[in-house]
């Protein structure tokens, strides 16, 4: 169906004249040519013309011809990169002067505040046996809360798994963060998923996954989808530079050209594929490029610039929405802290390199500077958000940890509506199972329901 739906829309795209040229069977020309009202096709020395006259028949990317047999290994020139504020939080352009209104502002630097001070609270508490796993968002704090403020609430957003900012922007909150990386029976997905792979449905977010890159051609998908219903809607989907490597990648962009599927694709570029650095993973331009290759509306900015952020997402969500098109943003960043709590970025990159991007470079840090130029922001503000955060999210992991694992019997459940013979008698075996075994499965007394359940 998917092969058939992308011939179409191919053939309705070419010119006239490439549809004549098309190589179909003589006994199906008149079909071709009713299903395009046009007139049969006619031969004419071995040329098939819709008028009968030759046809010149040139390939569409051709473009023009040179007597020089220049071969091209990049762009003329490197793609530039959009941003608003300098290190200094300074506006480098007046005519870009973020208009939004104090109380936005504000709460967009809270937003950055509080997922700052998550962050380091989850790490320690993984690093102390609490948590099995974590990831923290430590220098890309503006790529979250500039892009997810931009973007209205019936959007739909496809993460990759550094992304929580974007939720807590969206009314995700901390009980809802620490129940789902405790794996608790009050998580969202059941208890089910590894740490950090949030999802909501009532917040337009789907469920993150651990297979890289697999979110791409689904937020492709998404969006055709959302072109067919007629909604003014978009999907985004967030991926990192490493990402970009996969196969999964260029399919779902070359999905949403073709098709005009209202997506914007936003890339974190932090440097790093875990331990991969950029110089060895890629010798393009980043990877806008890449964008401009599938005609794709391309645009680069910094990524620890908060505004340059909000105002390539802004423009972006309306080309999207607007035109019925995809769009790709590539935002120069850093990973701040180590890929996950299973590695230890000390193995491949310096800790010079790491103390530069957070002395000179820190997006929190630039956002704080314009806000308190704009007297919006002080010393006590920021005290106060860091310490409202810390509690609230301290209690929340306490919360989290006093509540019941998920029930055994949810190890059958969400996968068939009725339960087949074969799932059944697993089940039945393990009830056996337990039941004669019970002191050796203590863990049962962490669940809800314990052994009655089954």
């Amino acid at each position: 169906m998917l092969a058939r739906s992308a011939c179409r829309t191919a053939s309705f795209a070419a010119p006239v004249t490439m549809r004549a040229a098309l190589a179909v069977s003589a006994p199906r020309i008149s079909h071709l040519a009713r299903s395009l009202a046009v007139a049969p096709v006619q031969r004419r020395n071995g040329v098939r013309s819709m008028s009968g006259e030759t046809a010149h028949i040139q390939h569409p990317n051709i473009g023009k011809f040179t007597n020089k047999a220049d071969f091209v290994d990049k762009f003329e020139q490197p793609f530039a990169t959009f941003r608003v504020m300098d290190e200094h939080g300074k506006v480098l352009d007046a005519a870009n002067e973020p208009q939004v209104s104090e109380e936005q502002a504000r709460k967009m630097m809270t937003t950055m505040l509080r997922l700052n001070v998550m962050d380091a609270i989850l790490y320690d508490a993984q690093r102390q046996g609490r948590l099995s796993f974590y990831m923290t968002n430590y220098g890309e704090e503006a790529t979250h809360i500039g892009s997810a403020a931009a973007l209205l609430p019936e959007d739909v957003i496809f993460g990759q798994y550094r992304e929580a900012g974007v939720l807590l922007w969206r009314g995700f909150t901390f009980q809802q963060v620490t129940d789902q990386c405790t794996g608790n029976h009050e998580s969202a997905d059941g208890g089910r998923m590894m740490p950090v792979h949030y999802g909501s449905r009532e917040l337009n977010f789907h469920t993150i996954s651990s297979p890289l890159a697999t979110q791409l051609p689904q937020a492709a998908g998404a969006a055709y989808a959302l072109k067919l219903q007629g909604r003014e809607a978009c999907t985004v989907c967030y991926f990192g530079d490493g990402a970009a490597s996969e196969g999964d990648f260029h399919g779902a962009l070359n999905f949403a050209a073709t098709l005009e599927c209202p997506v914007v694709f936003f890339c974190r570029n932090n440097g790093y594929a875990i331990s991969t650095p950029i110089a060895e993973q890629y010798r393009g331009d980043g990877i806008a490029v890449r964008g401009v290759s599938y005609n794709i509306l391309t645009i680069r900015c910094d990524g620890n610039d908060v505004w340059a952020v909000y105002t390539a997402m802004k423009e972006a969500r309306r080309l999207a929405v607007e035109g019925k098109k995809p769009v790709l943003i590539e935002a120069m960043t850093y990973r701040g802290g180590h890929h996950s709590t299973s590695d230890d970025s000390s193995r491949y990159r310096g800790t010079d390199e790491v103390s530069s991007w957070t002395a000179l470079n820190n997006p929190i840090a630039r956002m704080r500077l314009w806000m308190e130029a704009k007297g919006w922001w002080d010393a006590e503000a920021d005290k106060t958000a860091r310490a409202l955060a810390r509690k609230e999210i301290l209690e929340a992991l306490v919360a989290s940890e006093g509540k019941l694992g998920p029930s055994l019997d949810t190890l059958f459940e969400d996968v068939y509506a009725d339960v087949p013979p074969s799932l059944r008698l697993q089940q039945q075996e393990l009830h056996k199972h337990l039941a004669a075994y019970r002191d050796e499965y203590p863990v049962l007394d962490k669940l809800q329901g314990g052994l009655k359940t089954l």
